[in-house]
């Protein structure tokens, strides 16, 4: 049998970790478990991992980046309609969100116990600086796709999709109810829309 490369072994680990905590939990992610669920010896998990919280710190890396590509690849440029293009960014988060609860009932539950954990507050402000990093990006592409500028600041536009994601979310996590979310984010996507304007062309 092929001898697993180190790289092989922490994007195992990482898999099973996030097996482990979107099935049971964060308190059921101990090292053990992980190890457990990866078919591993324990010490492989500190040979790939200086600590769990540098495990977490991955995970979060790993789940924003897949978040960021299902809105990304749902983006069309829609005959020149940025609300569309806007709404199917959404839809495509949205659907990540349906087939993956478990996943961002992780990053939910993940949130609140850095910021219950003194020593993890670090972690929590990580996660956000992930998402308005990747709203940022997604409303950059989305501007570029269809030749759209914004008007407001960006920082702030990024924040505020951020705090409209998060509601729809955590709302999502409570009555599964796909429908409801998808049109109340279709009417934030109209929103945000009309914070852009045609790009001007330098003559």
């Amino acid at each position: 049998m092929a001898r697993m490369s180190a790289d092989a072994r922490r994007a195992e680990l990482l898999q099973a970790a996030l097996r482990v905590m979107s099935r049971d939990g964060i308190a059921a992610g101990t090292t053990r478990a992980i190890v457990a669920e990866a078919g591993m010896p324990l010490a492989t998990f500190h040979y790939c991992f200086r600590s769990r919280n540098e495990l977490l710190r991955e995970l979060i890396t790993l789940l924003t980046t897949m978040e960021r590509q299902a809105a990304t690849e749902a983006m069309t440029p829609s005959g020149g309609d940025f609300r569309e293009t806007l709404r199917q960014a959404l839809r495509g988060y949205v659907g990540h969100l349906a087939a993956n609860p478990g996943h961002e009932l992780f990053l939910f539950e993940l949130n609140h116990f850095a910021l219950r954990t003194p020593e993890l507050h670090d972690l929590a402000d990580e996660q956000y600086r992930k998402y308005y990093e990747t709203a940022t990006e997604l409303l950059e592409a989305a501007a570029e796709l269809c030749d759209m500028e914004w008007k407001a600041d960006l920082p702030v536009l990024a924040r505020f999709v951020v705090t409209l994601i998060d509601g729809a979310t955590t709302t999502w996590l409570a009555d599964r109810d796909t429908e409801a979310t998808l049109a109340a984010l279709d009417i934030a996507a109209d929103h945000v829309a009309a914070l852009a304007t045609p790009r001007t062309r330098s003559v």
